[in-house]
């Protein structure tokens, strides 16, 4: 079934369809709540916010004259509403919690297990880290909330600079400076916290009254900068984005949403007033009700009062300060086993009882048992275990070593937009998946479900493919390896592929027994809008690096890098599969590649197979591959880019747009390149993630012209 897109159910909403426009409040609250949530330090200000956020939505939904930007129109109400907030209000650094428990020391006498000490040094980084935010100027603490929201899958960059009022590019800037200002402040809290205090740090701190004043924040900072036993300890942090997805998103606390429908029965949306029937507020309050406690609430169909009595008073979970961090599990509590949920069973308690606490973490490691509990102290031994334990809120941690798998993983519980599911690495480790011993036949992964998060694994020796995404919607791919498998390495496809984001990772060396069609990341036959691939490597593929292949929708693939694929093999001599760096199929769709390169491929650098799509070739550069840089036969546009050493520097059909291309004017030759030794843009990515920096293929001329190769984030 195809999902209703924001576009129409505004569309509906505006022409007064009641049910509509219950469906766009309940679905958007919990993100509003969110970005206001990481942005303000007080409870009572984040329901202000929200609550006056929601209200103008649906007061002003008729004015808004392009539906499909909604959540951008949405964002920009918000951070209003925001900066009105901290205005009226005058929040200020001063007046938020203290700080003082930092400057409190564990006792060095203390013995304790490894693993207690790891837990704990993961908690207290994660403490660290909202405890930062509270250093961070107003602006600062937005770009964070939106970044925020953007990791954890709710918002794309274009949404993100469309909320700050910049380009895509300059929201990557601001980003990469607020994480500058969280890591230093998260390292001085981390000074602040060693047994043996810097003494210099002391004098610095000296009359400091615990405080998040921003005076004093310089002035442990600027020791912190200067001190390299203090600044060292910034090294040893984990990446801020570890914990963004680690710690997840707020849980929407109990609004006064009986003032909220008030409000809306008289708001005049398209000439109609706006009264919602019983039968919509009680879909809007289930689904409030499954984001807040995760499963489906038991909800009578009462009045409009009565529906909203129930609400506020006996599902929403208590909204008395933040939202609590994940806690290390209960010995006495099991994770979920696969099956049907204990809501249904005939042993489930009573509506009026408490919920049955859940743990937050589940833990896979390569001497675990798949018969614990699932914690820390009693992982898991298999992926395919806490995958079928996992529900929505939980993230996965697999520990250091190599995870021998012997079965396929299917990934089919959703989570949802407010309670993502996370697959990932332990932080400050790199675990590998020994896919070898999967029998043949199906892909290692199969995933079919909703609002996940994977991110930090390594994963070779599948026979066939290795990962597989089916109709796979709202997932996050992170920093993943995905290398040496039989087949292509990552495919997504299906109907209603959609809002998936590869993001920060590797696709190398995958080889089919033919040594033919292995490519490194395919978009296979399906449909699906949103779906975005960046910062990406693809390289010594059999066959080709990247493949939009028989996908109807568009695809973005933006700073990705593609190079030595298709090459011949010693132990193969024939010339194995096309090649080529980019290959965008022969399909309608018009995908956007954009800041990309490809180099040394064995086939073309840029190209597609058909005449149907108009594609967008932006800003691209295709060096020395021994096909053509660029080659299309459909009527793409084709501008800024630069093709050198390639044995034609572009093919293309009458009918292309292309402008501003290095073929298109005098100047351009292999003497303008700062660097032609790919050593650097192919060596391991920095701890960040990020693409490695490099030198290469940059060049002496307009620098609006090629592929950047050092792209904002």
């Amino acid at each position: 079934m195809e999902t209703t897109t924001d576009a129409d159910l505004v569309q509906a909403a505006q022409a007064g369809d009641q049910r509509a426009l219950a469906e766009l409040v309940a679905t958007h609250l919990p993100l509003v709540h969110n970005v206001a949530g990481r942005a303000l330090p007080e409870r009572a200000d984040v329901d202000d916010v929200v609550q006056e956020t929601m209200l103008r939505v649906v007061q002003r939904l008729g004015d808004l004259r392009d539906p499909t930007r909604f959540r951008a129109w949405l964002i920009s109400i918000t951070i209003r509403q925001i900066k009105d907030r901290m205005r009226v209000r005058q929040v200020t650094l001063r007046q938020q919690t203290p700080l003082a428990e930092y400057t409190e020391t564990p006792d060095p006498e203390t013995d304790v297990a490894a693993d207690v000490v790891a837990h704990a040094t993961h908690q207290a980084q994660r403490q660290d880290l909202l405890a930062a935010v509270r250093w961070l100027n107003p602006d600062e603490r937005q770009v964070l909330a939106l970044w925020w929201q953007e990791l954890n899958g709710t918002l794309t960059r274009a949404e993100l600079a469309e909320a700050l009022g910049v380009t895509v590019a300059h929201a990557g800037v601001r980003i990469q400076r607020m994480k500058g200002q969280v890591l230093l402040a998260r390292t001085v809290l981390q000074a602040l916290r060693q047994p043996a205090r810097c003494p210099g740090l002391t004098r610095a701190g000296a009359g400091w009254d615990g405080s998040a004043d921003p005076y004093w924040f310089r002035k442990l900072a600027r020791h912190v900068r200067a001190c390299p036993a203090c600044g060292a300890l910034g090294a040893a942090q984990a990446p801020t984005e570890h914990h963004v997805v680690s710690i997840g998103l707020l849980a929407a606390p109990a609004l006064p949403l009986s003032d909220l429908l008030a409000a809306g029965v008289a708001a005049p949306v398209a000439g109609k007033a706006l009264a919602f029937l019983a039968a919509p507020l009680v879909t809007v309050f289930r689904r409030l009700a499954e984001y807040v406690v995760g499963k489906p609430a038991a909800l009578v169909a009462t009045p409009v009062v009565g529906a909203v009595a129930v609400l506020s008073t006996g599902l929403l979970l208590p909204s008395d300060g933040d939202e609590p961090l994940a806690q290390p599990p209960s010995p006495s509590v099991t994770a979920p086993a696969a099956g049907p949920s204990p809501a249904t069973t005939a042993s489930a308690p009573p509506a009026s009882a408490p919920p049955t606490a859940v743990p937050t973490e589940l833990f896979v490691a390569p001497d675990g048992d798949d018969t614990a509990a699932g914690t820390e102290a009693e992982p898991y031994a298999t992926v395919h275990r806490a995958v079928a334990a996992a529900r929505p809120g939980q993230t996965i941690y697999l520990r250091d070593g190599v995870h021998r798998a012997t079965r396929p993983v299917e990934i089919t519980t959703n989570g949802t937009a407010a309670r993502r599911i996370t697959l990932t690495n332990y932080p400050g480790e790199r675990p590998t998946i020994d896919a070898s011993g999967v029998p043949p036949g199906q892909p290692y992964i199969t995933h079919r479900a909703s609002h996940w998060t994977v991110r930090g694994l390594d994963v070779s020796g599948a026979p066939g493919e290795a990962y597989v995404c089916q109709s796979c919607r709202h997932t996050i791919l992170r920093d993943l390896r995905i290398h040496a498998n039989g087949g292509t390495g990552l495919t997504l496809r299906g109907r209603g592929t959609s809002d998936n984001q590869v993001l920060d990772s590797d696709f190398f060396d995958n080889a089919d027994p033919a040594r033919r069609e292995a490519d490194g990341l395919t978009f296979g036959v399906g449909s699906g809008r949103g779906n975005v691939v960046r910062g990406c490597r693809t390289f010594g593929n059999v066959d080709d690096g990247v493949v939009v292949d028989a996908f109807t929708d568009p695809v973005t693939i933006d700073a990705t890098w593609s190079y030595g694929n298709g090459g011949r093999r010693a132990e193969a001599p024939e010339e194995p599969g096309s090649g080529h760096g980019f290959d965008l199929g022969d399909t309608a769709a018009a995908h956007v590649v954009t800041r990309s390169a490809a180099w040394k491929n064995h086939g073309h650098g840029f190209t597609d197979s058909g005449t149907g799509g108009a594609h967008r070739i932006t800003r691209n550069t295709a060096f020395r591959n021994a096909g053509h840089g660029f080659a299309f036969a459909s009527p793409s546009t084709v501008r800024d880019n630069v093709a050198l050493g390639n044995d034609e520097q572009r093919v293309l059909v009458d009918g292309v747009d292309e402008a501003g291309n290095s073929w298109n004017g005098p100047g351009w030759g292999t003497q303008v390149l700062r660097d032609i030794d790919p050593a650097t843009a192919e060596a391991d990515r920095p701890a960040g993630g990020g693409l490695p920096e490099t030198a290469y293929l940059t060049h002496t001329n307009d620098p609006d012209v090629g592929a950047p190769m050092n792209p904002p984030r």
